[in-house]
């Protein structure tokens, strides 16, 4: 039902049941923000975005006010201005004074209200917040004295990725947000995932930041320097710098890291490609077998750690196969050869997801107590890396990555949305089969919306169970599942909603339908490409009936697979 309201003495249209921002937005009228989120319940807490309406005392909050049809309102009244410069003032009366050298310096939500509300002077001056840096974790950094107390990080730990790992803590002036006992991240249940660091509107969150490491590395000449990239990060990095993607993107990002002083180049699809493969092997292996259980992948750390905690029970169905990078990572370290001058192999993996920066640092990870993976990078700290060696990456000759992991298949891009992988091994399975293409229709049920999505696949005459957790919401529907007696024979469970594409270290998507434009492209680039799985990649081939044999290390594929145990953590 639609009616009509006075907003600036000009009528617009409004639907019943919709907030006011909602009507107001919907006719090109922005209203400022600060605590709203897109899709979450309003909670009107920041009252940035207070309108005054006739008739009422009070200002009202245009996220969480449902409009009415007698409604006059002045969005941009001098009331209304004055309320929220004021609100901004207050914020910045105890916020510290160093922009300059804050992560989030010229993409920052409050710096950009403040210019907007022309506040160019301090009238109201507030104790400052003590600095706090929480550097505990080698994902997240805690950055007390720029929290503005907006909650956005609590929803989305609470109600997307359901680790609830941080919470208000203290009263009044002393509230802040903390883990548990107001420990440091490190003793906390937190997964790493990086959706808190997307949606801060300031640099309180941001991701640990590891360029001044790789600098150090690039500058020496004694080390054999290795970078590997996720088949996400060209895509990731041209949105980063603004940049229109196209296909030779890839080659155009091979030639820059070169410039940057790296001396081989690696895909780490060509690891996605490895662990589809061994996935496919695994379930062909285990069809028949009457006490087999369903195969969870491993392939989210952030998922990984998550049961480790939360779900300790589910810990025995999880596949030991490590991640794509870490596979990669395993494989650099064992074929990148060392001499008297460079006796050393440094290896760095860029990835749209900060808690491979945890995966990197675990125990099981590491072989004789050295990482296979020295260093980690998101998406924005590869940009920062590209810019500040003046690379112009649009200007340059492209390259091929090196062998022998230069190529990759389609199925790798397919793996970093949510369903992805699953529908890969599908694909394999009927490859494998002597069948062209795995039953489409019932594969298609992988890319509904949905937090958990499942289906029922024949290949070879063989019938295959599978599913899909998209977003940790839906691990409760598995588990209802799994004990009431369904068998998967591979559930793919992913923390980030929509996968990859949606990790903390990418830029932030804002939407759900800016996540799924990210997935459809994906989709959209795996049916153009000829070379659709591992058995197509020659890349593939060439490890398995080369290097593979060649190398001791990796002819028995154990450095492929891991070992997760219960974790105990402070809640």
């Amino acid at each position: 039902m639609q009616f009509t309201i006075e907003v600036n003495n000009k009528s617009i249209r409004a639907e019943k049941g919709e907030t006011i921002l909602s009507a107001l937005n919907r006719n090109g009228i922005i209203i400022p923000t600060l605590c709203r989120m897109a899709e979450f319940t309003p909670t009107g807490a920041c009252r940035m975005c207070v309108v005054e309406v006739e008739g009422r005392d009070r200002l009202v909050t245009a996220c969480s006010a449902p409009v009415e049809e007698w409604m006059k309102i002045k969005t941009h009244s001098p009331r209304v201005i004055r309320a929220r410069k004021t609100i901004v003032e207050l914020l910045l009366s105890n916020h510290p004074d160093d922009c300059l050298y804050c992560d989030r310096n010229l993409d920052c939500e409050l710096q950009r209200l403040s210019d907007e509300m022309q506040v160019r002077e301090r009238r109201i001056r507030g104790s400052k917040i003590k600095p706090r840096r929480d550097q505990s974790s080698p994902a997240i950094v805690r950055e007390l004295s720029k929290c503005i107390l907006c909650g956005r990080c609590l929803r989305i730990c609470e109600e997307v990725v359901t680790a609830t790992s941080i919470d208000f803590i203290g009263r009044g002036r002393y509230t802040h947000v903390g883990p548990a006992m107001d420990r440091d991240f490190n003793f906390s249940s937190c997964i790493h995932c990086g959706q808190c660091v997307l949606v801060c509107p300031t640099g309180a969150l941001h991701e640990k930041h590891y360029l001044a490491e790789v600098q150090e590395q690039l500058s020496r000449h004694d080390v054999t320097r290795v970078i590997q990239y996720s088949p996400l990060v060209p895509y990731a990095l041209a949105e980063e710098l603004g940049i229109k993607y196209n296909r030779d993107f890839d080659r155009l990002l091979n030639a820059a890291l070169r410039k940057t002083g790296f001396d081989k180049i690696f895909l780490s699809g060509t690891g996605t490609d490895i662990l589809i493969t061994e996935l496919t092997d695994t379930i062909i292996g285990a069809k028949g077998n009457p006490d087999s259980k369903p195969l969870i992948v491993s392939a989210c750390p952030a998922w990984v750690k998550y049961c480790e905690q939360f779900t300790p029970e589910l810990l025995p169905m999880l596949s030991t196969l490590k991640t794509p990078q870490q596979i990669s990572g395993s494989i650099i370290k064992s074929v990148v050869p060392v001499s008297d001058d460079k006796p050393r192999v440094y290896t760095v993996s860029v990835t749209p997801c900060t808690a491979m920066k945890f995966e990197a640092r675990r125990d099981s990870m590491t072989r004789k107590g050295i990482s296979d993976i020295d260093t980690v990078l998101t998406v924005r700290e590869l940009a920062r890396l590209i810019v500040l060696y003046g690379i112009d990456i649009t200007n340059i000759d492209p390259e091929p990555a090196d062998e022998p992991m230069a190529l990759r298949s389609s199925a790798s891009f397919l793996a970093e949305s949510a369903g992805g992988i699953t529908e890969s091994v599908l694909r394999s399975l009927a490859a494998r089969k002597g069948e062209k293409e795995a039953d489409r229709p019932a594969v298609k049920k992988l890319r509904n919306t949905g937090t958990f999505r499942e289906t029922m696949v024949t290949a070879g005459g063989e019938t295959y169970t599978v599913a899909v957790v998209d977003g940790l919401k839906g691990l409760t529907k598995l588990r209802e599942m799994i004990e009431s007696g369904a068998h998967y024979d591979l559930v793919e469970v992913m923390t980030c909603p929509g996968g990859c594409v949606n990790g903390g270290g990418m830029l932030p998507a804002g939407s759900r339908e800016a996540v799924r434009q990210r997935v459809k492209f994906i989709w959209q680039t795996d049916d153009q490409e000829a070379v659709r799985g591992p058995e197509q990649s020659a890349s593939v081939a060439d490890l398995y009936g080369r290097v593979f044999e060649q190398c001791a290390e990796l002819a028995d594929k154990k450095l492929f697979h891991t070992h997760f145990s219960k974790r105990d953590v402070l809640l």
